[in-house]
């Protein structure tokens, strides 16, 4: 956006995220993340200054985005300010929306539909050789290879392929590394856990004539337009976060992805050129597909959202207006913590060392055990075993030897990462 007002970013356009802030007193439009925008309500509900909140790619439904549009409809509703919203995505369930956006129940948000221009692209279902719906319990790897050196065959140009996570783009990288047609190829993974550069290199488009093949996550299915493709492989798989109620604690569980993101990765092959999207299920079971991915508000850990409430001065989750409410059990679930951690008070009410928890950019849990950390005058320890908690697992054979593979992956040991934390692991 910058770019293309001739500017530097921190000028017209700037950006607030949760380590990094860059905006100056000529900043008008600043492009944030929804846990931002939060914090921003928190302490400022009118959000003086501020003439409209852009809610962008919204069917992607995470908590924090939930979280932010309930708020903020809560703000405008008991302050009356004049505050616009909108809620903007190519795949969103428009209707419902717009009655939740509606100052009244019999006055909906108005919808506006605002077609670009985009090119064509044909969908090739494939039904021989892999299971009509991708298992997310089985590798998808050399039947994912198989299609892209298909797609490579077939037609031109550099290729997009959707993957589930980190585990399975290496694999695929290290497959298509034993390149039998020797074809220039240049084989580039793009995934959230790498540094700017490797993530800038990998949307910059070729310029020595070979041609890219680039696999990704969902990072890739809305947040970046990667230039230069024109051909889509889609495994039909995606990992998310799953709250486990029995345990307490969230796990990454490989799921099917709906309809719609079906729809969103198809279209990265038609930005630029005519294309073509390879879909390893087949036609029939595409309609088995969920039509929308569930809101991560249905099945996520509630805890930050129950501190966010709190400090909001909600008793009552019910009285937001959420487009999907939080599961009530879940929910009392999540205040029983807090009221362990002493974040609320049997009321529900949040308390001096909850305010202090959230101000902490951290889960209720790690934000209790930093503050109970600086009291004890471990501070130091506090946040190294914060990052190792928050954070993807220090203890991978890439970190420590490749001979101790199968070990470290049975090692829970906190101790172990610490010194690969404090560089000293073997």
């Amino acid at each position: 956006m910058a770019a293309t007002l001739g500017e530097v970013v921190g000028e017209t356009v700037g950006y607030r995220m949760r380590l990094d802030t860059r905006v100056s007193a000529r900043t008008r439009i600043e492009v944030i993340t929804e846990g931002v925008l939060t914090r921003m309500l928190q302490q400022d509900p009118a959000l003086e200054g501020v003439a409209a909140v852009l809610l962008d790619e919204f069917h992607e439904r995470s908590l924090q985005a939930d979280i932010g549009l309930a708020l903020t409809l809560d703000a405008r509703r008991q302050l009356e300010t004049s505050l616009r919203v909108v809620v903007m995505s190519a795949t969103l369930d428009g209707a419902a929306l717009a009655a939740r956006l509606g100052e009244h129940p019999e006055r909906p948000a108005p919808i506006v539909t605002a077609p670009g221009r985009v090119w064509p692209v044909e969908t090739i279902f494939v039904g021989t050789g892999l299971p009509a719906l991708p298992d997310p319990r089985e590798p998808v790897e050399p039947a994912l290879v198989r299609l892209i050196r298909r797609a490579l065959r077939e037609h031109s140009g550099d290729l997009l392929v959707f993957l589930p996570g980190l585990r399975e783009i290496r694999r695929v990288e290290s497959m298509l590394a034993q390149n039998p047609s020797g074809e220039s190829l240049r084989v580039v993974p793009l995934h959230g856990e790498f540094a700017a550069e490797q993530q800038d290199a990998a949307l910059q488009p070729a310029t020595d004539g070979m041609r890219r093949i680039v696999l990704a996550t969902n990072v890739a299915e809305t947040s970046v337009t990667i230039p230069g493709i024109r051909v889509v492989v889609d495994s039909g798989l995606v990992r998310r976060a799953r709250f486990d109620p029995a345990t307490g604690m969230s796990g990454l569980e490989t799921q099917r992805i709906s309809r719609a993101s079906a729809e969103q990765r198809q279209g990265r092959a038609g930005r630029v050129e005519a294309g073509v999207c390879y879909r390893a299920w087949s036609a029939g079971a595409h309609r088995s597909l969920a039509a929308f991915s569930t809101p991560e508000i249905l099945d996520a850990d509630l805890a930050p959202l129950a501190l966010e409430l709190a400090r909001w001065g909600v008793a009552d989750a019910t009285t937001l207006p959420w487009l999907d409410a939080p599961p009530a059990a879940t929910l009392a679930s999540a205040g029983d913590l807090l009221q362990r951690l002493g974040a609320v008070d049997e009321r529900r009410q949040i308390t001096a060392h909850g305010r202090d928890m959230a101000a902490l950019p951290a889960h209720p849990r790690l934000a209790h055990m930093l503050l109970r950390a600086r009291d004890l005058g471990a501070a130091k320890l506090g946040a190294e075993l914060a990052a190792l908690l928050s954070e993807r697992d220090l203890w991978r054979p890439a970190a420590a030897g490749e001979g101790a593979g199968a070990r470290m992956a049975r090692d829970a040991d906190l101790l172990h990462r610490l010194d690969l934390l404090r560089g000293s692991g073997q």
